[in-house]
């Protein structure tokens, strides 16, 4: 059954603005650590991996937390469908950890990963010629339907089993996740998300009994240890299908918008004076999909001067510190290759520093390279409208037209 949070009421003073829109909100001569209602805000690169750093005294248990406290209405709708959340990887302090942990990463090991590079670039190629043509026709493309949008999922479904079915049917199930457990919401909204989620729940518990390879391993895990295998499987298979591919999805539409409105930083690559990977950790850095994450102080602390009391909600603002001028030469310029772009924390750090960094590293890397001379002919019609939400930016469209 979903935690509700004690603290999901999110909106900041002035000083700081919405905290359900982070990624709007100025960096600029920000402190370190503040109160923000009944919340700590951490937004400085040293305090936020400190944080990480520590999960004895801030422990990952609210990660996934629903920020606005869901009702029974659509507790009813979930339990209907048997969902539960168990902790099993962002969501879990405790000791089974490190070995779910390790299933999982071996899974996504970056041997297998780098497997999975000529597949997806044979893929992103022939997607970038169709739409190049299209653009030659005069009709403008949307770069995140048509391009970003289902990538990552199609490459993790090469990598572990998933269920079979229709991407859209999964897609609409992770972005329905993240705005019903991130999101500012009204009680029908949180019953209509509660029944999409509720419904490929199921669809994941079906799997969770059947499937091999991760989910296999996963599931032996489980009964050795007498815990609920189809639980623990979903509850990682939870995770991994709204963060694990969702996330990079709405990284690529980011970055793909950023770099059309940076020419400079798309003759540098041509140029050959950055590489990709330049590219692909400035844009983490500078547009991170994850803005913020949670953790909960697990005793009484103090944090760079601020005092945090036991159960306290700690806001890590993880786009901010990737704009601290102590790590990176030019914070507020996207500036590939610049002195401390990659001390990012876009992955987090720690011992739920995300699994699959280097998946989405590879992902990101073809895909500018495939589509830098495609963006270096095109103006945008429509930049990606990020709604409301705590953690996740979730674009909805690029759409783009030719010069």
């Amino acid at each position: 059954m979903p935690h509700e949070s004690p603290t999901a009421t999110l909106v900041a003073p002035d000083a700081v603005g919405d905290l359900f829109r982070l990624w709007e909100a100025p960096t600029e001569g920000r402190p370190g650590v503040q109160k923000v209602g009944d919340h700590v805000l951490v937004a400085g690169h040293a305090a936020v991996r400190a944080v990480l750093a520590d999960p004895d005294t801030y422990a990952p248990d609210n990660a996934l937390d629903a920020v606005t406290p869901i009702p029974v209405t659509a507790l009813r709708v979930l339990t209907g469908h048997g969902f539960r959340l168990p902790p099993t990887l962002a969501n879990n302090g405790t000791a089974s950890h490190p070995e779910i942990r390790g299933i999982v990463a071996a899974a996504l090991h970056p041997a297998r990963v780098e497997q999975q590079r000529a597949w997806l670039t044979g893929t992103v190629r022939r997607r970038v010629a169709g739409l190049a043509a299209r653009l030659r026709a005069g009709e403008p493309v949307d770069l995140y339907a048509d391009l970003a949008a289902d990538l990552p999922l199609r490459v993790l479904a090469r990598m572990i089993e998933l269920p079979a079915g229709d991407v859209g049917v999964v897609k609409d199930f992770s972005r329905a996740a993240l705005e019903l457990f991130w999101a500012p919401l009204d009680e029908d909204r949180q019953v209509a998300l509660a029944r999409v989620v509720g419904r490929y729940h199921e669809v994941l518990r079906v799997s969770a009994m059947s499937a091999g390879g991760m989910v296999g391993e996963l599931r032996e895990y489980a009964r050795q240890r007498g815990a609920r295998a189809a639980d623990l499987v979903v509850g990682a298979l939870f995770f991994l299908l709204v963060a694990g591919q969702e996330t990079t999805s709405q990284f690529l539409t980011l970055l793909l918008h950023r770099l059309a409105a940076e020419p400079g930083a798309l003759d540098r690559l041509a140029a050959g004076a950055v590489s990709v990977e330049d590219v692909v950790e400035e844009g983490l850095r500078f547009e991170p999909p994850i803005v913020s994450w949670r953790r909960v102080a697990t005793r009484d602390t103090v944090l760079d001067g601020v005092d945090v009391p036991r159960g306290a909600s700690v806001v890590l603002w993880l786009a901010a510190a990737g704009r601290d001028r102590a790590v990176v030469a030019s914070p507020e310029a996207f500036c590939p290759g610049q002195r401390g772009a990659r001390r990012h924390l876009a992955f987090g750090a720690g011992a739920h520093r995300c699994l699959g960094a280097q998946l989405s590293r590879m992902e990101a890397a073809v895909v500018v390279a495939e589509c830098a001379p495609l963006l270096r002919g095109v103006r945008v019609l429509r930049a990606p409208h990020s709604p409301d939400n705590l953690s996740f930016r979730m674009p909805d469209s690029l759409v783009v037209a030719r010069r």
